[in-house]
C-alpha cells in the first residue's frame, strides 16, 4: 500500500508520516518512508542522527546519477529510467524502516527539472509491494507535487488540515486535484484540535465519510519538538497518531480487497 501525506504548510504532515511509519514497523510491516518534502525533516522526526542524514544526500542532488539514468542532455531525457537498484544503494536502513530522501524541487524561475522529476517519479513507481510492505510519502506543502504526477499510483492520500478556514480551503483544492488524478482513496485528517468546537468545525466542513480521524493538540509533543535532543518524542508521536493508524489499517484492508 502506498500512502501519500499532504496538506498546507505547518499542519503536521511530517509528524503524522513519522508516527505512521513507526506504528507500521512495530506491527511487522517493512516500511519505505519517502521524504518528498523540500525541508527534508522526516528523517529528523524519525530520530535519525544528523551525521547519518548528512552522509546520505537527497536524490535530487545526485546530478551525475540522474544524468546517467535519464540520459539528460540537449533537451532530451528518458521518461522511465532504470532505478531498481536505487533503494538498496541510497536508502537509510533503520531496520523495519527504510528512509529514502528525495529532497526539494525547483524554485520559481529556475531551470527545468524535468529529468529530475522523471527520475524521482520512477523511483516511487518502482516500489512494488508485498502484503506486509507499505510506502509512506511525506509530501511538501501545497499542491505542486500533484502537478508533477508524483501522486499517481498511491492507494490512499491523507490530507492533513488544521481547524482553520484557510487550511480547510487548501484541503479542498488538494482533494479536487487528487480526484482529477484518479487517486483511489482520499481522506482528511484533522490535526492540532484543541476543543470540541474546533472538531465540530471540521466535521461541518467535510462529510463524515471524508474525515479519517482527528488528532488532538499535544502540549508535550509541542515542547519536545523544540528540543535539540527530544528524547521520548517518538513515543509521544506514536500515541498521538494511534487512532489514525487504526483507521489507516482498516482502509488498507479495503484497498487489498479491491485490488484482489
Amino acid at each position: 500500500m502506498k500512502i501519500a501525506i499532504t496538506g498546507k504548510g505547518g499542519v503536521g504532515k511530517t509528524t503524522l508520516a513519522a508516527g505512521l511509519a513507526k506504528l507500521f514497523a512495530q506491527d511487522g510491516y517493512q516500511v519505505y518512508a519517502v521524504d518528498a518534502d523540500p525541508d527534508i525533516s522526516l528523517g529528523t522526526t524519525l530520530g535519525v542522527p544528523e551525521k547519518l542524514l548528512a552522509a546520505q544526500p537527497p536524490l535530487i542532488e545526485m546530478r551525475d546519477l540522474i544524468k546517467e539514468r535519464t540520459g539528460a542532455g540537449g533537451g532530451l531525457y528518458i521518461l522511465n529510467p532504470q532505478v531498481d537498484d536505487v533503494l538498496d544503494k541510497y536508502a537509510i536502513d533503520l531496520g523495519q524502516i527504510k528512509l529514502l530522501r528525495m529532497g526539494g524541487y525547483k524554485q520559481v524561475g529556475s531551470s527545468c527539472y524535468c529529468p529530475e522529476n522523471a527520475f524521482l517519479n520512477a523511483v516511487v513507481n518502482s516500489l512494488l509491494l508485498g502484503k506486509h510492505e507499505v510506502v509512506i510519502l511525506d509530501f511538501g506543502a501545497g499542491i505542486e507535487h500533484l502537478t508533477r504526477g508524483t501522486a499517481r499510483g498511491v492507494d490512499l492520500m491523507l490530507i492533513v488540515t488544521e481547524p482553520t478556514r484557510v487550511s480547510v480551503d487548501t484541503t479542498r483544492v488538494i482533494r479536487q486535484m487528487a480526484r482529477d488524478m484518479e487517486v483511489a482513496r482520499i481522506k482528511v485528517v484533522g490535526n492540532k484540535i484543541r476543543s470540541p468546537k474546533e472538531k465540530d468545525f471540521l466535521y461541518r466542513s467535510f462529510s463524515k465519510d471524508e474525515i479519517l480521524g482527528c488528532i488532538d493538540f499535544d502540549e508535550t509533543l509541542w515542547e519536545k519538538a523544540m528540543l535539540e535532543d527530544p528524547r521520548g518524542l517518538e513515543e509521544v508521536i506514536q500515541k498521538s497518531v494511534k487512532q489514525v493508524f487504526d483507521q489507516v489499517i482498516s482502509e488498507r484492508g479495503e484497498v487489498t480487497e479491491t485490488k484482489g
